[in-house]
């Protein structure tokens, strides 16, 4: 499927300021930034990094044709030169990212751009807008299945999407963080992912009664025969409406590989347990009773709690708009300035809330497991020169709090580095997973957190720490700026 144009999928003042360095000769100048996000959505004690994927067919796709460069001169915002300057435009820097699927915490960098600041400055918009959207969705998702316990979650959102590219890198996002399959039929075939649907009201009132529009459905798809039965009455018309059409199918010889009901509305606890109970007394004990209707992470864990017996859940508009909390608070500063003799200086920003203060320098994040667990005990943030050896004891402090410490001995713990080579000078160096494999891959890097991080009220929080080095950096440059400050 061919890739659109999104190189003006940016804010205006990104290329009044590309201009800006253009026109004042440090457009080459080589800096690091770094794309990180300083809250968790949903009060969770951790996010899915999600969106790499898109990220990286933007950045290889990034390139002002005739159409964008006449477009920008109809702004009589831009200079010729700057105009002619962007026919050549390309990504020539490097980009280290936290695969996909990866469980992250507030602060580290999930992005982290070398290049030249006129090509880093450009990446920001719609490095911000792919990352920070599918990575809400997978996070949300994440919380949808946990409450879940192991049945199968459909995101069915679509139609109550932002916008076809809401619904469908959404639907993805959505599979990464643990769905096991999508309503959107462009999501499917765009990423190879299952595509889940049984039909609506609307086919049960189209037909003369209940029961001859579950017939008819169950002639088109015998082998994936899961009936609505909410259209007039569930209990006294829909359940046994759908076990009549299934005896049918068995005096027919049909053996359906899926058969079942879906409940749409109601006390669906008490709806599913009763439907329960007719299902198995008819003979029926393994068909399936899946729900839908507003679901989310709380109705879910509620029904759970009440006993529901349904085991097939279809989220939707609250999944995909993530509506309790509608925004991923990604950022991307500014972290450092390369010299012409490749030295380092680091940069930070200051602010009068100390939440927005950054970490300067180039930096890594390492990832550190209780080895006879294999469970994730803490991240360190720390510069890019620095190493962990896992032979000598391993010193972690908050660094908001410095007196609350601990100390690793050799032999207790073990050490994973997060961030990965995306491009080097511009050129493609990672390949990325298929969409299945990243989920796979996010189910198993979700086991190494322990229970109490899941939970919804008051989780666990995993350390995000910083090395010595970095956080005495930190500090200093904090006191020399302050020091900067002109005093009333």
């Amino acid at each position: 499927m061919q890739t659109p144009n999104w190189t003006l999928l940016t804010d205006l003042y990104q290329l009044t300021m590309m201009q800006g360095y253009y026109e004042t000769g440090i457009a080459d100048q080589q800096v690091v930034f770094d794309l990180f996000y300083r809250t968790n959505p949903h009060d969770n004690s951790f996010s899915i990094t999600a969106g790499l994927q898109q990220a990286i067919e933007y950045i290889e796709n990034i390139h002002f044709a005739e159409e964008e460069i006449a477009y920008l001169k109809s702004l009589n915002l831009f200079s010729k030169d700057f105009l002619t300057y962007l026919e050549d435009f390309r990504f020539t820097g490097d980009l280290y990212a936290i695969p996909e699927g990866t469980v992250v915490f507030p602060m580290e960098p999930l992005v982290r751009v070398h290049a030249p600041i006129i090509e880093a400055q450009f990446l920001e918009t719609a490095l911000l807008n792919i990352i920070n959207h599918q990575s809400l969705i997978a996070t949300k998702a994440s919380r949808v299945a946990w409450a879940a316990k192991g049945d199968g979650i459909l995101e069915f959102g679509l139609r109550r999407a932002q916008g076809p590219d809401a619904g469908t890198y959404g639907a993805r996002a959505a599979i990464i963080g643990g769905c096991t399959g999508t309503s959107n039929v462009l999501a499917g075939q765009m990423f190879d992912i299952p595509v889940k649907g049984t039909h609506a009201h609307s086919w049960v009132m189209s037909f003369p009664d209940e029961i001859t529009a579950f017939r008819e459905y169950a002639k088109l798809f015998p082998d994936n025969c899961i009936l609505l039965v909410d259209t007039y009455d569930t209990i006294r018309s829909g359940v046994p409406n759908a076990i009549q059409v299934f005896k049918e199918l068995q005096e027919q010889g049909i053996h359906s590989k899926v058969l079942g009901i879906r409940l749409d509305s109601g006390d669906l606890a008490y709806l599913s347990k009763k439907a329960r109970e007719m299902l198995d007394a008819a003979g029926f004990p393994h068909a399936i009773i899946s729900a839908s209707g507003d679901l989310d992470e709380y109705v879910i864990r509620e029904l759970k709690l009440q006993g529901s017996d349904i085991s097939l859940w279809g989220v939707g508009t609250r999944l995909i708009t993530s509506k309790d909390c509608p925004a991923f608070g990604g950022v991307y500063k500014l972290s450092a300035h390369i010299n012409e003799d490749g030295v380092s200086m680091p940069k930070m920003k200051i602010s009068d809330n100390p939440a927005k203060i950054t970490n300067p320098g180039i930096k890594k994040v390492f990832r550190i497991y209780e080895k006879n667990t294999g469970k994730l005990k803490a991240d360190l943030i720390a510069l890019e020169e620095e190493t962990i050896d896992i032979n000598e004891t391993l010193h972690l402090f908050d660094p908001d709090n410095p007196w609350k410490e601990m100390y690793l001995a050799p032999g207790t713990y073990t050490v994973k580095e997060l961030l990965v080579p995306i491009f080097n000078k511009g050129k493609l160096v990672y390949s990325s997973p298929s969409t299945m494999e990243i989920r796979q891959y996010c189910q198993e890097d979700l086991a190494t957190l322990w229970s109490e991080c899941r939970q919804f009220h008051k989780p666990h929080i995993i350390p995000v720490d910083l090395s010595q080095k970095l956080y005495d950096l930190r500090q200093s440059m904090i006191d020399q700026l302050v020091s900067k400050k002109p005093r009333n």
